[in-house]
């Protein structure tokens, strides 16, 4: 008679009581969702307005891809500020640049003026010899449509403005002026002054004296410092605007 080896053993696996703890998973789950939501809010609460705007600010592009969004993002989208006033036939979200730039076209062609956009917003930039005589703070006359201008599309818009007075880097000493910091910011308010004369409301604007220590270009030859003797209107967006209202204390 033959031996057979005994038949292999078929695995069992061991029966253990069911658990009734599965539900801690996602009691933990919850639980760690709750802490982060939490410490969230915690922080939120503990910024500053300035940086709670540059939060929405940020969580407004990053869901939106629409042109609208793209044009926020890059600096030059017009956003209506608290209490600002949305104007027939500019909708809010268009671009401010294209606008600008449709509106002046000829003067750009002209090299009368020069448009750019930055974190700002939209900055028209005047050089000086085609608004004032060198030394001076006095508009010309020939200056005088192209400033009427630029205030007739500054009040088509909502945005707060800051009108930005450059110099070169030459000294002046003179009965009017003691330096660049006088001209410059005696130039900005010529142009404000315009401005106001021409229908927009003077809590929309602020003037700024640089001197010459925001130049364009270095200060190397006579050709690069006329670059940088120049008036900037600047349509600021509404995100700078909300952030130097923060720095200021003028937002609760």
């Amino acid at each position: 008679m033959t031996d057979y080896p005994p038949a292999p053993r078929r695995f069992e696996p061991s029966r253990r009581p069911p658990s009734h703890e599965r539900w801690l998973v996602s009691y933990a789950d919850f639980i760690t969702l709750l802490f982060a939501f939490f410490a969230t809010m915690y922080a939120i609460s503990s910024v500053d307005a300035m940086k709670l705007t540059k939060v929405a600010h940020a969580l407004q592009v990053a869901f939106d891809d629409s042109p609208r969004g793209r044009s926020i993002a890059s600096g030059s989208g017009l956003m209506p500020g608290r209490g600002s006033r949305l104007v027939a036939g500019i909708q809010t979200g268009l671009d401010v640049r294209t606008i600008v730039t449709r509106e002046l076209d000829e003067e750009i062609k002209a090299h009368r003026l020069d448009v750019a956009a930055d974190r700002r917003g939209v900055v028209l930039s005047i050089p000086e010899a085609g608004l004032f005589a060198q030394g001076s703070e006095e508009l010309s006359p020939a200056a005088l449509p192209l400033v009427a201008r630029v205030a007739a599309i500054v009040a088509r818009l909502p945005n707060t403005v800051r009108v930005e007075g450059h110099t070169d880097d030459l000294p002046i000493r003179t009965a009017r002026f003691r330096s660049n910091w006088d001209l410059s910011t005696a130039r900005a308010s010529s142009v404000i002054d315009v401005l106001i004369d021409r229908g927009i409301e003077p809590r929309r604007l602020a003037a700024a004296g640089y001197a010459e220590f925001r130049p364009r270009v270095p200060n190397t030859s006579p050709a690069t410092r006329a670059q940088n003797r120049r008036v900037d209107v600047v349509i600021l967006n509404d995100i700078t605007t909300m952030a130097e209202e923060a720095e200021t204390g003028r937002i609760p």
